[in-house]
């Protein structure tokens, strides 16, 4: 469940921000090609839906870095089988918005089961087992993960839908 919540009660100069699109609760909404500035950064807004509504990757300064969130792991990618996935979707909106980033531009997922850390552009246009492939095999491949519902997806979604704020 996301901390935000917590953080802002202890930091209570502290804003939340979140995709228009994810249908949550926040103090600031940003929605494709956005860019948020702070000190001499700026990170552009970029939809890739698909394992959520919501999903979006931030590319730093012009892509010398992204952060993708749930939609390109290192060597995977989020898993469309609940919470609005749509397997066609997230391949399109990561070949448009991900993989036309320049080669060498360092990709940091949202987590790695395997104690991975970054990537490139290029390592997962060419590595990557699943976005490797064709639409239309990716779609086959997501439909058919067979993975486990998640143990605790029931509570933590609509937790995370308010800042992880209990009422």
């Amino acid at each position: 469940v996301t901390g935000t919540g917590r953080l802002k009660a202890l930091v209570p100069s502290c804003k939340s921000m979140i995709s228009k699109a994810s249908g949550a609760k926040a103090d600031e909404f940003f929605g494709h090609g956005d860019v948020i500035s702070f000190g001499q950064h700026q990170l552009e807004v970029r939809s890739t839906p698909g394992h959520t509504d919501g999903c979006v990757t931030f590319v730093l300064n012009k892509g010398r870095m992204c952060f993708t969130g749930d939609a390109v792991l290192i060597r995977g990618c989020g898993r469309t089988d609940f919470q609005q996935g749509d397997a066609g979707m997230l391949y399109d909106g990561v070949h448009r918005e991900i993989f036309s980033l320049p080669d060498n531009c360092i990709l940091y997922p949202a987590h790695d089961y395997k104690g991975l850390t970054s990537s490139t552009v290029l390592e997962e246009k060419t590595l990557n087992p699943r976005l490797t492939k064709n639409k239309e095999e990716f779609v086959q491949i997501m439909n058919n993960l067979g993975l486990p519902y998640p143990k605790q997806i029931d509570k933590a979604l609509p937790l995370n839908l308010v800042c992880g704020i209990q009422d």
